[in-house]
């Protein structure tokens, strides 16, 4: 029996995000420029969106380039933007066969402007898409998009739009870039590293981690497939106990 088959469909995690690291290592092992990795990076997304279809996971969020991203070397920041406008428009085509609706959460204007055009394009054609909602995460920072939050919400008190006794989870989560998703069930980071690094800390709350050392560019489907595998196999007990859920 394969992987695939061993996952029951009707409990697979609602939201998957994933922190895709590696593409570096994975390139320096090979005696490769870094730029290398991160075009086999790409590769190996289309794997995880293809393997999130087949077993019918509604959400994927994509840690793609983060807010420290930018003080990377220029060549290698470039050479991400060009590969991520090369991969939205090779993309679009199986975004719309797929039925797949692309976002993006993140400071999104610092992103150069014919980046920004081709990505705001492709999110505009997709809107309608219901199969699947792919969230790429661009100039994202989550500590970043919490002082967002507080600042507009601050604001709103200010001006006598909302009281303070009525600042609750709903009213948060109505002003964070991810308003429309549900909450992570489940957060995978690759390459070995056991560390959330600013992604999503408030949307985790209750997510089930996975770590494995396997390298960004070599995470294919059947790798997605084992971490929902053992996602299955926890028990969650979003603060009670295992009697209490039985």
């Amino acid at each position: 029996m394969t992987l695939k088959d061993q996952i029951d469909t009707n409990k697979v995690p609602r939201h998957v995000a994933v922190i895709m690291d590696g593409n570096g290592r994975w390139a320096k092992k090979r005696g490769l420029f870094r730029t290398k990795g991160h075009e086999n990076g790409a590769k190996a997304v289309k794997q995880v969106v293809e393997a999130c279809g087949e077993i019918k996971i509604p959400y994927l969020t994509l840690y793609a380039f983060s807010t420290e991203n930018w003080n990377r070397p220029k060549i290698e920041v470039e050479l991400l933007m060009t590969l991520l406008i090369s991969s939205l428009k090779k993309e679009l085509k199986n975004l719309q066969k797929n039925d797949i609706r692309l976002m993006a959460i993140g400071n999104i204007n610092e992103l150069p402007n014919k980046v920004l055009k081709e990505l705001l394009e492709v999110i505009d054609k997709t809107k309608n898409n219901k199969q699947l909602t792919l969230t790429l995460a661009l100039s994202y920072g989550s500590r970043q998009e919490i002082i967002k939050t507080i600042q507009e919400i601050s604001l709103k008190v200010k001006n006598n739009l909302i009281s303070p006794e009525n600042i609750d989870d709903s009213l948060i989560n109505n002003h964070l870039y991810t308003q429309n998703l549900p909450d992570v069930d489940l957060l995978i980071r690759t390459s070995g590293e056991q560390r959330v690094s600013n992604f999503l800390l408030w949307q985790i709350a209750y997510a089930e981690m996975y770590f494995t050392e396997t390298l960004w560019p070599d995470f294919n489907k059947e790798d997605l497939f084992e971490a929902v595998l053992n996602y299955q196999n926890r028990e969650r007990r979003f603060g009670k106990t295992s009697e209490q859920l039985n």
